[in-house]
């Protein structure tokens, strides 16, 4: 009989907010769960859905040749299923640079799709450019489909890639790639639509503006909600110096897009930074980094606009890839790792924020991220939240 796998947890925070004498409507104080991913993988996430499933990828092996694995755990359940390797060829997955990792999205059904870059020896007739590979759940949710490429034209993929799905069989496949001209000041956005659960996809097609460019190695992150809304979240490269986040939103599934600068910052080279979206109830949460400082917004669900950025408190730590969740009390968490670098471990932190964005308490810290970590999180039900590293 096969045995599930044991969550390892690694501590239960409970003092993670202060709670102020005389406000008996203040919000109870959430617990802040931290787990490690499972088997040693890294580079987590995760999706908890409208069921109360969370639904785990994760990066296994050799970080330029390795493989991906799936778990899930169903509602109230205290243990992980056993693992089901995405990829169906072995060691074609890529996790170097922490930028290149693989993403998530579960769509209609709870069908899972995961989208990944692999390795340039792996691009067939194109040896010059990183596949973008693709897999789903099967109908029966019992393995993934065989892997397949998704890039028919848009070559020049290395840090950006994401998916996207929601609950009407829409799937988006993004990337960016090389534009027209070589350069970063010249890479777009490409976007792979479905409108069968992922079954086809249509040719690749460039939606992010021409002039803003994309940070080559740097990630991206797709999120679409239930009411046909895509966002796009990724650090242009204009000029080769306005490194700036941009957030792309399309209405039309796709069709068209507006753009909004979230996050500016002028620098020559690529940070290798990567980005993140979440969602609760309306909104829409992004994260991502500036200079070696951490920042969350969310977005407007009507006007589609994001709202002023906030910042991690306390005094930058060489802060790298943040990740953000709500939960339904208007409590948001912030993690992010510290002190990460090229081939390079760290240390995780996080911070809880009131509605208004008001930092509540202290940090929190914790030791043991692993070389090419970041972390996930997510809120239950109950308010609380859990931090995959």
């Amino acid at each position: 009989m096969k045995l599930g796998l044991t969550i390892a947890l690694v501590a239960v925070v409970t003092g993670a907010a202060v709670s102020i004498q005389g406000r008996t409507n203040a919000p109870a104080t959430p617990k802040v769960t931290l787990i490690r991913t499972p088997h040693d993988g890294i580079q987590p996430q995760t999706v908890l859905d409208s069921h109360g499933v969370l639904h785990v990828i994760y990066f296994r092996g050799d970080a330029s040749a390795g493989d991906i694995e799936y778990v899930r755990r169903d509602t109230d359940a205290r243990k992980f299923s056993q693992p089901i390797r995405v990829n169906s060829q072995a060691g074609s997955a890529v996790a170097i640079g922490t930028v290149r990792g693989p993403q998530l999205a579960v769509g209609r059904n709870g069908r899972v799709y995961v989208i990944w870059f692999g390795p340039r020896s792996q691009a067939g007739e194109s040896k010059d450019a990183m596949p973008v590979f693709f897999s789903r759940l099967n109908d029966s949710h019992t393995a993934f489909e065989p892997q397949r490429n998704l890039m028919q034209y848009a070559k020049g993929g290395d840090g950006g890639i994401s998916v996207a799905a929601d609950e009407r069989g829409a799937v988006y496949a993004a990337w960016h790639a090389m534009g027209t001209e070589p350069g970063e000041g010249h890479r777009r956005v490409y976007l792979a639509r479905s409108t069968d659960d992922g079954k086809t996809f249509a040719r690749e097609v460039p939606i992010s503006p021409t002039e803003l460019g994309a940070c080559g190695c740097c990630g991206m992150r797709a999120f679409a909600d239930n009411r046909g809304t895509l966002f796009i979240l990724y650090r242009a490269a204009t000029e080769n110096v306005h490194r700036d986040m941009t957030l792309l939103v399309s209405t039309d599934q796709g069709e068209t897009f507006r753009a909004a600068k979230v996050g500016p910052w002028e620098l020559n080279a690529c940070p290798m930074s990567t980005a993140y979206l979440s969602k609760h109830g309306e909104r829409v949460f992004a994260a991502w980094e500036t200079a070696g400082q951490v920042y969350f917004d969310s977005v407007d669900p009507v006007s589609l606009k994001p709202s002023a950025a906030i910042a991690a408190s306390g005094d930058s730590n060489k802060r790298k890839h943040p990740a953000v969740a709500a939960n339904a009390n208007g409590q948001t968490l912030l993690a992010w790792t510290e002190g990460t670098g090229w081939s390079k471990g760290g240390s995780l932190a996080w911070q809880l924020f009131e509605g208004a964005g008001t930092p509540s308490g202290g940090e929190g810290h914790a030791t043991g991220v692993p070389v090419w970590g970041l972390p996930s999180v997510f809120a239950d039900r109950n308010g609380n939240f859990t931090i995959i590293y």
